[in-house]
């Protein structure tokens, strides 16, 4: 009888929820350094990553939206790239999808007016106010929406954002209520709410999204 139930306690651990998960090949490439391959994302590296380990501590996700046309994220991507600390983002997305990375992990671009709205209008700015700042937040510029701001991003633009944004989750360890839309902390063009529905979307979608393309791939 005591042999059975070490046997059974041999299997659980073993088993059950104690035994440690390998890290899937998703998680991996989230966490590398280089210019890894992402499952699903087309990335042109104009910075590659460098040591995690000496990446700035990112504790926001901000998705912004340039009201530059389309075609013109790589020009904005190599502008950050020879200024790193100038007006934009770290990261921009083209219109199909394309997803430029355009400076080291522990550059800091200028991209928020360091959480200045604080009347709760999208959400609760207790936290936020004068909280998600340029040196906590990783930036995501969208383009296309010029001349008429309230055009939506694209389906391609939405697919590569469902994978982008798990990625910066797993690379960074930020929680899916720390993405914010920039409309969302700072007082922005009262003609559209910028970088809401991508916001939206990240908050809400399957923490599994990224992972799942990986396997089925």
């Amino acid at each position: 009888m005591i042999f059975r139930v070490i046997l059974v306690l041999l299997s659980m651990v073993a088993a059950g929820p104690l035994a440690a998960q390998a890290p899937s090949s998703f998680e991996i490439a989230a966490r590398a350094r280089g210019t890894p391959d992402i499952p699903g994302l087309n990335i042109v590296w104009l910075t590659p990553w460098g040591d995690l380990a000496l990446a700035r501590e990112w504790r926001n996700i901000v998705v912004h939206q340039s009201e530059g046309s389309a075609g013109s994220a790589y020009r904005g991507a190599l502008a950050q790239m020879q200024r790193p600390n100038r007006r934009g983002t770290t990261i921009w997305v083209e219109t199909d999808g394309t997803v430029y990375w355009a400076v080291a992990e522990f550059a800091v671009p200028i991209h928020l007016r360091d959480g200045n709205r604080n009347d709760n209008k999208f959400i609760d700015n207790s936290s936020t106010f004068q909280q998600v700042d340029n040196d906590s937040s990783i930036g995501v510029e969208f383009v296309g929406n010029y001349p008429n701001v309230r055009r939506p991003v694209t389906e391609a633009q939405v697919a590569a954002w469902r994978i982008l944004v798990r990625v910066l989750q797993i690379r960074y360890d930020i929680p899916s209520e720390r993405v914010f839309a920039h409309n969302w902390v700072d007082y922005k063009d009262s003609r559209y709410c910028e970088g809401c529905d991508l916001a939206k979307l990240a908050r809400t979608q399957g923490v599994e999204t990224a992972q799942r393309i990986d396997r089925d791939r």
